[in-house]
């Protein structure tokens, strides 16, 4: 069968072409979606066994100075209650899932304007000083490359930034237009944001990047350009999820995104990238009960729990419905871990690294 030579192919070569993968995307073969996963499954414990590694997830901030069609917390949805975590509040956030087991700490927002970066340079130095053995990892939008830099000097280890589209007219679709290169809160660019993931490249972070899948506009040729890009950048972090609409955007009818889609690109970037970290997000668990295990079994090795305050959950909504509570939440970690051993997996406490 065509569709399963191209699965061994690829997990073979670990690249297709652009015509191989956009056939993979357009299969319906129910034998042949079920091979892929499984390859994909063989392929994550072959390198990892059964384990799955835990992220603190802390949303430090629900302002931001972007005003993305697709996103709850958009500069302009003037229904967000909106908050800022002090330094204290986010040690406290680490002080609570030290002792839980999680030795890497997500420090997720909105884009802070730039007078507030060295804020956010010394709250990484405090978590650095105060858990020097844990990952730090970052995604908190565009910056500057000195402000990339500080961060990484002050102990930041990993940055995730999800490039969300890699085609020009699709990216303009789903943002505020350019005035000028770059990101002055008005305007955003695609081109400034590959400048930004390279840049964070080259000065050492573990970086990641990804894509929503079934975000208004998407066509399937677009997301061959998002896997042909992800091939060719070969981040150690993959994070893609399911396109959800929020009430308050430009795109709240817009339908939201296909979990068999996702859990098909999930498995081709796992055998394209067999050592990636891939989590199985919150947006899958948002979209189906059991979204966090079907993301596990099509090759995800990554679960992000949130330990964020409690009374400042519900503020960070990207979108409708975001699951925060039982299994998606740290103080949750027990029902976690029931799920996964239920489909034969366990929870590491180790900090996964990439490559280890």
């Amino acid at each position: 069968m065509r569709g399963i030579v191209e699965i061994d192919k690829l997990r073979r070569e670990r690249t297709l072409s652009a015509e191989e993968y956009k056939a993979l995307l357009l299969c319906r073969d129910a034998e042949t979606l079920e091979y892929l996963q499984q390859q994909a499954q063989e392929e994550t414990l072959a390198r990892f066994g059964n384990r799955i590694f835990i992220r603190g997830l802390i949303e430090i901030t629900n302002r931001c100075r972007n005003n993305c069609f697709y996103c709850g917390i958009r500069r302009e949805n003037r229904n967000v209650a909106r908050y800022e975590l002090a330094q204290d509040e986010i040690l406290d956030c680490c002080r609570e899932g030290y002792p839980l087991g999680f030795r890497t700490f997500v420090l997720q927002g909105g884009e802070a304007p730039e007078q507030k970066d060295d804020r956010i340079v010394e709250t990484v130095a405090a978590i650095r000083r105060e858990f020097p053995d844990c990952a730090i990892t970052l995604s908190l939008g565009e910056k500057s490359s000195d402000t990339y830099e500080c961060l990484f000097r002050a102990g930041a280890n990993r940055y995730l930034l999800r490039h969300e589209t890699h085609n020009e007219e699709h990216y303009r679709l789903l943002h505020p237009g350019s005035k000028k290169e770059g990101n002055d809160g008005g305007g955003m660019s695609l081109q400034h944001r590959l400048q930004c993931l390279h840049r964070l490249k080259e000065i050492g972070y573990q970086v990641g990047t990804g894509i929503m899948v079934g975000s208004p506009y998407q066509t399937i040729d677009h997301l061959v350009e998002d896997i042909l890009f992800i091939e060719q950048f070969h981040p150690e972090m993959i994070g893609i999820g399911p396109f959800i609409p929020h009430r308050d955007t430009p795109f709240s009818t817009a339908p939201p995104g296909s979990m068999e889609l996702t859990l098909k690109l999930l498995s081709i970037f796992r055998l394209m990238h067999p050592a990636a970290l891939i989590p199985s997000t919150t947006a899958l668990a948002t979209l189906a009960p059991d979204g966090r295990e079907r993301g596990i079994l099509a090759g995800a090795n990554v679960v992000m729990p949130n330990l964020s305050p409690q009374e400042q959950r519900e503020k960070y909504t990207l979108y409708n419905n975001k699951a925060s509570l039982g299994a998606e939440a740290a103080e949750g970690l027990q029902q976690l871990e029931e799920k996964l051993a239920a489909i034969g997996y366990r929870i590491s406490k180790e900090r996964g690294d990439y490559g280890i």
